[in-house]
């Protein structure tokens, strides 16, 4: 049995990365692999469920969030390289009627 948990970094340019294991807790250090096969070491300050992500570096509010090489939202508030990324610190860009522009 492996101790170690993974995430993945699914894109170069993504400053999250997603959790592929169970029992990602605060303090936990987890492998993150990226498409071109390299492997580094984050511990993660939160708890972080499986599927969901954690910031690889530091993002500032108002930064775009980026994962699988897409924006998929705006940093609502400064967000620590290791935290929880998700509704309480993300605004989606994605599905969102009043953010739609005119044409």
């Amino acid at each position: 049995m492996r101790d170690e948990k993974l995430a993945l970094q699914a894109n170069e340019r993504d400053n999250v990365a997603t959790v592929f294991e169970e029992g990602v807790t605060a303090g936990t250090q987890v492998v993150v692999a990226d498409a071109a096969g390299n492997r580094t070491v984050h511990t993660v300050a939160d708890d972080i469920p499986f599927g969901h992500k954690f910031a690889l570096r530091d993002i500032a509010q108002g930064e775009l969030i980026i994962k699988y090489g897409e924006e998929i939202g705006v940093a609502s508030r400064d967000i620590a390289q290791g935290t929880y990324v998700h509704v309480h610190n993300l605004d989606s860009m994605r599905g969102r009627g009043d953010l739609e522009r005119e044409a």
